[in-house]
């Protein structure tokens, strides 16, 4: 059976409110806003795996963890992305990339690549940009709007990282879900 899998950082409660909050500022905007149980850093996606690349990538994710602290994220600004995009296809938080955050992403990347479960699969080519989707715009509305609305707003919003989560992402006519298939904490 495969799996549609990647890694995460899902927000805290009091974030999630937050961030939900920016959605009633733009209510014309063509868009589908995300659900606040889906409110995610996406770390590493995997895409469709196998049992046992799925049993290994857990496996690999514990001993990763091992080698990382708990850890501050600093969300600073809602706009719309990816950068120089248009149309824009979602409206998403920026997080500052800090060292701890680089250096988990990439001890997850490297050490699951390298293992041999994962021969067929190629590392994402973009740099790591930490993210959070709160949109993804309709574009061809988008592109019919007369007064588009521009997104760039400065927060200021810190969570402490004690964890990060093995997801499976279920595609749905409603959207994507997404489901825990296991917390791994750190260190």
């Amino acid at each position: 059976m495969l799996h549609r899998i990647f890694i995460a950082i899902n927000l805290p409660e009091d974030i999630k409110s937050k961030l939900i909050s920016f959605q009633k500022k733009w209510p014309t905007l063509p868009c589908r806003w995300v659900k606040p149980e889906n409110l995610h850093i996406t770390l590493l996606f995997l895409g469709n795996l196998d049992d046992n690349q799925l049993h290994e990538t857990i496996k690999i994710s514990k001993e990763v963890a091992k080698r990382h602290k708990p850890f501050l994220i600093k969300l600073e600004k809602i706009c719309f992305g990816p950068p120089k995009k248009f149309p824009p296809r979602m409206v998403w938080v920026k997080g500052e990339l800090n060292q701890e955050l680089a250096n988990l992403q990439k001890d997850l990347e490297d050490s699951i690549f390298e293992h041999p479960a994962y021969k067929y699969k190629e590392k994402e080519a973009r740099p790591y940009s930490p993210h959070i989707t709160l949109a993804r715009i309709k574009a061809w509305e988008f592109r019919r709007l007369e007064d588009r609305p521009e997104i760039d707003e400065a927060i200021d919003l810190t969570f402490e990282v004690n964890s990060f989560e093995i997801m499976e992402s279920f595609l749905k006519r409603s959207g994507a879900e997404y489901e825990v298939l296991e917390a791994i904490p750190l260190d």
